[in-house]
């Protein structure tokens, strides 16, 4: 009788497990179902005639007394001119993220050594530097405090992930910032950008769209196009290549950061608008307040 009594209690606690597990999976499903999609997903969706955006390269380079991925940097340019910020988020030693392009802290900062044998409290003892070796009372910041300006700001940043971070640790702290609204995540590949999405399918991608193949490869992919910014390189494509992305109504980006900024310089900026004109709807540049007056974007 009571071994009886053992396996009915056992086949009751069995079936409860079942439905417990059965409950769960479909409210994760109702979750995904359900889940809301970053207003970016709409906004930054091609428009025929739309003001051209500007994405400031690393958060602002070549700027005096203001070093690049700096919030410090990111807030002066921003009282200026409208613009979106390519950032660069790494790790430290104790798993803290923060805004920093190298793997180690000699280019831009008064420190030596790599980021990663760093603490973030150690990292306090050490000042940004700008492009040309000033020194700035500005500190590393924590990818946290930058995406809580973003909000309070209503400022879109594109985010790099440095291959020391996962990608599913940086979309865990937008997610826990709630600043899915206004972050896009880069990705360089077709693995990185199904990963991220597969991961993360309410967040704005920006994809690599060099060429027609890499074009076609996306619009065969998983990967639905109101989720893709097309990055289409640092090189000028063909002429109808350009809209040719644009019909799928997703945005195209070019990065004149580099050489093409330099060919615009020696132009007096004329070419930013002949490339708008080609069908350039971001330009990705180190001269954000030069590609904005040629581009008459304004406050």
């Amino acid at each position: 009788m009571k071994k009886h009594l053992y396996f009915i209690l056992l086949l009751t606690f069995v079936v409860s497990c079942k439905k417990g597990v059965s409950n769960h999976s479909t409210s994760t499903e109702a979750g995904i179902q359900t889940i809301k999609k970053s207003v970016l997903l709409e906004s930054f969706k091609h428009k025929p005639s739309a003001t051209p955006i500007i994405s400031v390269h690393r958060g602002g380079k070549s700027i005096k007394n203001h070093p690049e991925n700096c919030l410090e940097t990111l807030q002066y340019v921003n009282d200026s001119i409208p613009a979106i910020y390519e950032i660069d988020v790494a790790k430290t030693k104790d798993n803290q993220l923060v805004l920093l392009h190298d793997n180690s802290l000699e280019r831009t900062t008064t420190g030596t050594g790599k980021l990663t044998d760093f603490t973030y409290q150690a990292l306090h003892a050490f000042n940004l530097e700008d492009d040309f070796g000033n020194e700035t009372t500005f500190k590393i910041p924590l990818f946290t405090d930058v995406l809580k300006w973003a909000k309070a700001n209503a400022v879109v940043l594109t985010v790099d992930i440095k291959r020391s971070v996962a990608v599913e640790t940086v979309i865990d702290a937008i997610r826990a910032e709630r600043a899915e609204d206004v972050c896009i995540i880069i990705t360089y590949n077709m693995e990185q950008a199904q990963k991220a999405y597969k991961y993360a399918p309410e967040l704005l991608l920006s994809v690599s769209a060099r060429n027609e193949k890499e074009l076609n490869w996306l619009l065969q992919s998983n990967i639905p196009t109101e989720n893709m910014l097309a990055f289409t390189g640092t090189r000028l494509s063909q002429n109808d290549f350009y809209k040719q992305v644009q019909s799928h109504g997703i945005k195209t980006i070019l990065g004149t950061l580099g050489n093409l900024d330099k060919q615009a310089e020696t132009k007096g900026d004329v070419p930013y608008k002949v490339w708008q004109e080609k069908g350039i709807d971001v330009f990705a540049t180190d001269r954000p307040f030069a590609t904005a007056k040629a581009l008459g974007v304004k406050k």
